[in-house]
């Protein structure tokens, strides 16, 4: 099945709200159909686990925790299955018998269970993605969590493990005309993968309470364990990568066109998202234009202001971007932000946080990087509340030349740092995710809807801006622009080289000029994009569609309109797509 990992990804619901307000709704129109189909749900999601058991830990249910999941062809027929078992299972619901809340959780059950199967039968990248196979990093995830005792998360590692060689073999007879992009991906994160199975993991070994034998038992099956991902990472590289042909990494338009539908669930098509991108392109440059003209005489006093738009722009972002924090220290630049922010949200007013739930900035595991994401949220899952949230942070590379580390630092100067732990920490990711996990509704937390999530990312940097974050300053507001510009043709280049074959010259071209981005960081989005479909249009259309009804509800509401009321509502729906919460936000 189709296991997620949100890359990137806590605050309490509101003090003064006993119970969220899709509760209520709930308990208001409660049926008998309800109670039938919350028994349903709470018996799928635990036989989801059993099925999944890496999902159940990704989402803090660790009961399978020792179970490894051999993805042959055996494993592809139940899960066919499942899928079909449970979607008939749905057909005896409809909606017009179930509250509010539940009508949401059977669409997208219904939906998870249809994308599972395309992306099984249709799509078919178990076959070409040499990357979603890795051990190192579920077993990274066992070790580094706290949900149980250390000797109890050694022994589930042990009896997961002792199937590696099986796991590696079924992933290589699997592998049929890949992508030469996610077979080097997938060396990269396997390579990365071994050093979760290194000093780190035979240092709790020692320091663990395990009986000698259980000692000894686990040793030879970590070496068992490095042997077969070494296996996998020869096999790559010697008979994939060695290869004369490979499948092309781009969808097509139909197969685009369906993925979008399924992973994004939007109101608007792909089509659509496209149109309304190129829209907003020209709405950024236009608010760019005026901004870099009031600040060209303070930046570039004594020079001729230039008559060419993208020119004008450019400069004055230059002389922005010249202050950046220093090449080893990034990490902790990011770290010395997140109280500034903390305080702006709690100052203005702009939702209730809960400083129970911790946050933990850390360098990116080695297992997780190389698929382009400089920067991401790791959350505990809904069964895992109290657990950290990981805030992963990509040091620069110490193989990059000065040249290189100096144009990424300039990318993520200090008035776009600023925004990028806006969007994964406070209030973006982390605390729409610990919102999320104090969802009534385990199904909206569990089967996260992407452009969601990324969308309230990308519209939290906008509202804390208009809240006064930054003092209004033309530069903040015009390093958020060229930041919202990313994200807007982010949507464009995802459509562009998937389904219109757009080079890599285009894109690098379209993506410094309008983009103004440096040159490192355009041509890392394109290897980013030559490695998944779709989610690069998430953060654009999940943002239209918030903005959208938050300008709904004003408009509803006039004087009446109340920024955290409606900041606290949103989010107390879960991680549901934003048409769905809009159909119950505008009904209540």
């Amino acid at each position: 099945m189709k296991l997620r990992y949100l890359p990137l990804l806590a605050l309490a619901l509101p003090a003064c709200t006993s119970n969220p307000p899709e509760t209520t709704a709930a308990q208001a129109a409660a049926t008998p159909a309800d109670a039938r189909f919350d028994r349903f749900k709470d018996r799928f999601i635990l036989d989801l686990w059993k099925q999944n058991p890496d999902y159940a830990s990704s989402q803090g249910f660790h009961k399978y925790d020792s179970l490894l999941v051999i993805p042959n062809e055996q494993q592809r027929r139940s899960d066919a299955a499942f899928m079909a078992k449970n979607l008939g299972a749905l057909a005896g619901f409809t909606l017009d018998s179930l509250s509010p809340g539940n009508q949401i959780d059977l669409r997208l059950l219904a939906n998870e269970l249809r994308s599972a199967r395309w992306y099984a039968d249709t799509l078919r990248n178990w076959q070409w993605n040499p990357a979603s196979y890795n051990l190192g990093a579920s077993v990274g995830d066992l070790l580094n969590g706290r949900h149980y005792p250390l000797d109890r998360r050694l022994r589930n590692i042990s009896d997961k493990i002792a199937q590696a060689g099986a796991y590696y073999a079924a992933a290589r007879a699997n592998i049929s005309h890949p992508t030469r992009e996610h077979a080097a991906l997938g060396v990269a994160q396997n390579e990365g993968g071994l050093a979760v199975f290194g000093p780190a993991l035979a240092d709790s070994v020692r320091k663990s309470g395990l009986s000698a034998a259980e000692k000894q038992l686990l040793s030879q099956r970590i070496a068992g364990a490095q042997q077969a991902v070494q296996g996998y990472v020869d096999f790559l590289k010697q008979e994939v990568l060695t290869q004369q042909s490979f499948r092309s990494f781009r969808l097509g338009r139909a197969l685009f066109d369906r993925k979008f539908a399924l992973d994004i669930q939007s109101r608007y098509s792909a089509a659509q998202v496209l149109e309304l991108a190129q829209k907003h392109k020209a709405d950024l440059l236009h608010d760019m234009g005026r901004r870099a003209a009031r600040l060209f005489p303070k930046y570039c006093a004594g020079q001729p202001l230039p008559k060419d738009t993208l020119l004008l722009i450019r400069q004055v972002i230059d002389k922005l971007t010249l202050k950046h924090a220093p090449r080893e220290g990034f990490v902790d630049a990011v770290k010395r932000q997140i109280p500034t922010l903390t305080k702006f949200v709690n100052d203005h007013h702009l939702l209730t946080q809960d400083p129970s739930k911790p946050l933990v900035v850390r360098e990116t595991p080695l297992y997780m990087r190389g698929s382009g994401a400089g920067a991401s949220v790791s959350p505990p899952g809904p069964y895992d509340k109290q657990a950290n949230t990981y805030y992963n942070v990509e040091p620069l590379p110490p193989t990059w030349t000065a040249a290189q580390a100096e144009s990424y630092l300039r990318e993520y100067n200090d008035y776009t740092l600023q925004i990028l732990n806006i969007h994964e920490a406070i209030p973006g990711h982390y605390t729409q995710l610990v919102y999320a996990n104090r969802s009534p509704s385990l199904v909206k937390s569990i089967f996260g809807n992407g452009a969601m999530v990324e969308g309230w990312a990308v519209y939290s940097e906008r509202m804390m801006l208009e809240s006064g974050y930054g003092n209004n300053s033309d530069e903040i507001w015009l390093l958020w622009d060229k930041w919202n510009m990313r994200s807007t043709l982010n949507a464009v280049v995802d459509n562009l080289i998937q389904t219109q074959n757009a080079s890599e010259k285009d894109v690098v071209a379209l993506l410094t000029g309008a983009g103004f981005q440096e040159e490192a960081e355009a041509r890392n989005k394109w290897h980013r994009a030559t490695l998944s479909q779709v989610q690069l249009s998430s953060y654009f259309t999940g943002y239209t569609e918030i903005v959208a009804l938050r300008d709904e509800v004003k408009a509803r509401e006039g004087a009446k309109f109340n920024l955290k009321n409606f900041n606290e509502l949103f989010l107390s729906y879960g991680s549901a797509p934003v048409k769905y919460i809009r159909e119950l936000m505008l009904h209540r």
